[in-house]
């Protein structure tokens, strides 16, 4: 019962302040610590043999680090004082999850594109994806700012906040760690294809559940929306695995199937273009709105998510009890 609880507190806390600026913040030192490996990794290892095998210890020194040190924070926090440990893991959890910075990156894009400010809303849109926004019109920011969106319900919200569920804080930061190496490491490129395969790989699986419970609660908050419930199962099954991560395609097609819009196609990144499948049938096409729908979609789910572990910890403690 104690979980849910500091995970709903986690979760009211995120929504009400989110990540300010003057708060220090762990993925940040994550960051410094992944560069600063890698910088040692090739100093010393040269040969892609050698890359790869330190790709593998890679996440267990990142994400085994950053979860040796939650608890044993919490450990000494709850020695001093158990309350104390509770307050700590509660701010720790909120750090892991970004509901509130992904309303406000959706909206200002989405306030932009009211303004009639094309400019603006490429810049916004820069923000928060890797693909060029320079040349975008505005269906194509929409889309970008939807696909981003949609996907990182997943990796932002449902994922951290189930691992915290599981193993509270430190697990929480564990995945974070993951997430956060697979996003500086985990590209398939020349630089980082053996380096980062590991990272990649570990990303894959850690999301490969809460993307697919992502998937189904966005259905559930489809039809409580009066939204497509139906079309966005349909989609799912359809299109989800035609997207290049394994993970990804689960909540963007479900957006899109709710929606009526259709997402993927062609993007630059860094003066090149690629093609990513389509997902939905774009019954109509995509309108600012769409950015607004994604952001209500987003809280519909966290606040079910977290409303389910109410539920499940209030049955645990009620069953007990009777016992």
């Amino acid at each position: 019962m104690i979980v849910s609880l500091v995970i709903m507190a986690a979760y009211l806390l995120d929504r009400l302040i989110g990540d300010p600026r003057w708060l220090p913040h762990p993925v940040i030192g994550m960051g410094h610590a992944i560069s600063a490996l890698e910088k040692a990794i090739r100093r010393k290892v040269r040969s892609d043999r050698g890359l790869k095998r330190a790709g593998t210890l890679l996440p267990f020194i990142v994400a085994g680090g950053s979860f040796v040190l939650a608890w044993g924070l919490l450990r000494v926090l709850a020695w001093i004082h158990p309350w104390l440990s509770v307050v700590v893991e509660i701010v720790l959890i909120a750090t892991t999850i970004a509901s509130k910075g992904l309303k406000d990156a959706g909206m200002a894009v989405y306030r932009a594109l009211q303004a009639n400010d094309l400019t603006a809303a490429r810049r916004e849109l820069g923000m928060i994806v890797g693909r060029d926004t320079q040349q975008l019109d505005e269906p194509e920011i929409v889309r970008g700012t939807v696909e981003t969106v949609a996907e990182n319900i997943v990796d932002a919200i449902i994922s951290p906040l189930f691992y915290a569920l599981i193993g509270g804080a430190p697990l929480a930061l564990a995945y974070r760690a993951v997430n956060t190496l697979d996003s500086m490491v985990g590209y398939k490129n020349e630089k980082y294809l053996h380096l980062g395969w590991a990272s990649a790989r570990l990303d894959d699986v850690a999301n490969y559940i809460p993307a697919r419970m992502t998937a189904v609660m966005l259905v559930i908050a489809s039809w409580l929306y009066r939204l497509d419930a139906a079309r966005s199962w349909r989609t799912i099954k359809r299109d989800a695995r035609l997207h290049p991560s394994p993970n990804s395609g689960f909540p963007e097609s479900a957006v899109a199937g709710a929606l009526g819009i259709r997402l993927g196609g062609y993007n630059v990144y860094h003066g090149i273009r690629s093609f990513r499948a389509y997902m939905g049938e774009g019954i109509r096409p995509l309108e600012s709105k769409d950015i607004r729908h994604t952001i209500r979609l987003m809280f519909a789910v966290s606040t079910m998510f977290v409303g389910l572990c109410l539920m499940g910890a209030a049955g645990c403690f009620a069953l007990g009890w009777m016992q």
